[in-house]
């Protein structure tokens, strides 16, 4: 069976928090935007079901918090259940109830979880970690490495237990010095990754040929940094338009893009943790 990773980013854009560094702080989306977004979501849905001749892993970006609306826990849930569903993971804040993951497949279900210093307070943060630790469910907690939430990251690895990976986030602009970048690689073994961009104009990436970002209206794209459409999912012209291809970017500076670079090979440094974001080898001995 073929694999293929799918990034999905609906509207939704409204998020719980008020992060200097992000643009979608405190952003409220209106009713039909939300109706939109969930309209989107439930044919996305019925799409993952019926698409049963690829082995599909899926990982919801979105541009905002997804998991305080019912529609986002409520299909995790019910993709986790698929036989030809590899994985289902959200990047997520980690503010809402987890309970609801009870009826997920652990075996499927995951979350990318960012820390966000200032937001939530650090014990607030590990008794959701707590709570994904009872249920038995996948999870990486990360941080964005800027200077002034370096203590509240160290002091979050240690309350964490050693199973849980907690990754490092480059923040963007910030140039690192070497102290810097030895710090963080002291949390984040794999803190290189991030610290400077890769290099990627005319570099063969797995985007485009097993890989693909799907917007709400089913548009696909071949990763989230290259805008230009290669097809669209309800239509079928998805399928005839993979194939190996070379980046035409300049430069890939975020996770969920340069994780698919060949010739970095990291496919093969998070293998069956790649949507998640957890090293296939971890913790490190």
């Amino acid at each position: 069976m073929n694999d293929l990773y799918v990034l999905y980013r609906g509207p939704l854009a409204s998020c719980n928090y008020d992060c200097p560094y992000c643009p979608f702080a405190k952003r409220v989306d209106p009713p039909e935007l939300l109706r939109a977004d969930r309209a989107d979501l439930e044919r996305f849905a019925g799409w993952v079901e019926a698409t049963t001749d690829r082995r599909l892993s899926v990982l919801f970006t979105p541009w905002g918090e997804a998991l305080t609306r019912s529609w986002y826990r409520d299909t995790i849930v019910r993709l986790s259940h698929l036989p030809h569903v590899a994985r289902v993971a959200v990047q997520t804040n980690l503010a809402a109830r987890t309970g609801w993951l009870a009826e997920a497949n652990p075996q499927v279900a995951a979350l990318w979880a960012t820390y966000h210093p200032g937001q939530v307070t650090r014990d607030r943060f590990l008794v959701r970690c707590r709570e994904l630790l009872s249920l038995g469910v996948r999870f990486s907690v990360g941080v964005v490495g800027l200077p002034e939430h370096h203590d509240e990251a160290v002091a979050l690895r240690a309350a964490l237990p050693p199973e849980v990976y907690l990754w490092i986030n480059a923040a963007e602009g910030h140039l690192y010095s070497a102290d810097e970048e030895r710090r963080w690689t002291a949390l984040d073994p794999r803190f290189g990754d991030s610290v400077r961009p890769h290099a990627s104009l005319g570099v063969p990436c797995h985007a485009g040929e097993n890989a693909i970002s799907v917007l709400g209206d089913g548009t696909v794209r071949r990763c989230h940094f290259i805008k230009t459409p290669i097809g669209n999912l309800y239509d079928g012209s998805w399928r005839t338009a993979l194939r190996p291809r070379a980046c035409t970017n300049s430069l890939c500076d975020c996770h969920i893009g340069y994780v698919h670079l060949k010739p970095l090979g990291l496919r093969d440094v998070y293998a069956d943790g790649l949507l998640e974001r957890i090293p296939a080898v971890w913790p490190l001995t």
